[in-house]
């Protein structure tokens, strides 16, 4: 195993971990909305935290458009991006891929969770913001860096979508 590999795998573990704990920290500090237990309030609750959840892409846009802006590489198509705006264009693109994910799962959640566990729907939402963030510093710092934020909101994403299928399928509710 290379030292590159070592490093994405100990980033990985420890982002799923850091993950975990922040999403359960976060859903027991959080108290459940003050809503009608109705799908289409549960719904707009939802909305509002994937308002929240849209940061790191606003921030990543608007560190490309203004690099854009300021350098040679104001006309897209001359390919005269610098390292940092191809790091940037990536972890973007990787960011609206994990965002669908994300959306489909908060929103899945949000109409099968016991209403009593609403806050999840906040806790992911400020978790994803949180490993977001983290994802693009580490690609800027040195791309095999990125596996901490990668796989916690990847396997975030997949625990939502996970959670919401089993729990829209249980028998009996």
């Amino acid at each position: 195993m290379t030292r590159d590999q070592r490093a994405v795998g100990i980033g990985a573990v420890s982002g799923v971990a850091s993950m975990g704990l922040l999403v359960w920290l976060l859903s027991t500090a959080l108290h459940p909305p003050a809503i009608a237990d109705t799908a289409g309030d549960r719904i707009a609750f939802a909305l509002r935290w994937a308002a929240v959840a849209t940061l790191p892409l606003v921030f990543m846009i608007a560190a490309i458009g203004n690099a854009r802006a300021l350098s040679d590489a104001i006309d897209p198509t001359l390919g005269k991006e610098s390292p940092r705006m191809v790091v940037d264009g990536r972890a973007l693109d990787n960011t609206l891929q994990q965002f669908v994910l994300f959306l489909v799962g908060m929103l899945a959640l949000a109409v099968t969770l016991p209403f009593y566990r609403l806050s999840i729907v906040a806790a992911v939402s400020i978790t994803f913001v949180l490993m977001r963030l983290a994802f693009w510093a580490g690609y800027r710092i040195k791309p095999v860096y990125r596996a901490f934020g990668f796989a916690s909101t990847f396997y975030m994403n997949l625990g939502m979508l996970l959670a919401a299928l089993w729990l829209w399928a249980r028998p009996g509710v």
